[in-house]
């Protein structure tokens, strides 16, 4: 196949499914969420349309008026307030992190009792829930 026989099936493909390079509505956005959790079922098979459609979501995320608000909540956060969030979401203790240490130490940290996150606990508590560092630092 040439190169203009790919743009033609590219601009079909675009054509079909708009939301693949930027969404433009709700009903895109719900669109979207569908295909992927079709899609992740073979995701082998699916990474580059995966991948493409997440990037598309992200970006409605970030910039629609619907998570508006929720994106404001989120970049107010500090180190303490994602780690609380996280413990909430895993139904986690002051016992149950043992990446930080002691049941005390857990405890002056979150009352924010003159103790902080080093790049230790933020390090380890990132790999434990699957997300970046970035999410404990202040925006």
């Amino acid at each position: 196949m040439n190169a203009i026989a790919y743009l033609e099936e590219a601009k079909a493909v675009f054509r079909a499914v708009p939301f693949l390079s930027r969404i433009h509505s709700e009903e895109e956005y719900q669109a979207a969420l569908t295909i992927v959790e079709d899609l992740i079922d073979d995701f082998d098979n699916n990474t580059a349309l995966i991948e493409r459609l997440t990037d598309a979501i992200e970006e409605w995320e970030n910039t629609s008026e619907t998570f508006a608000e929720f994106n404001a909540g989120v970049q107010s956060q500090d180190a303490v307030d994602m780690l609380r969030f996280l413990m909430d979401q895993h139904g986690l203790g002051v016992a149950d992190l043992p990446e930080i240490g002691s049941k005390s130490l857990v405890s002056k940290i979150l009352n924010r009792r003159g103790r902080d996150l080093t790049r230790r606990h933020i390090e380890a508590l990132s790999k434990r829930f699957g997300v970046s560092p970035a999410l404990f630092f202040t925006r």
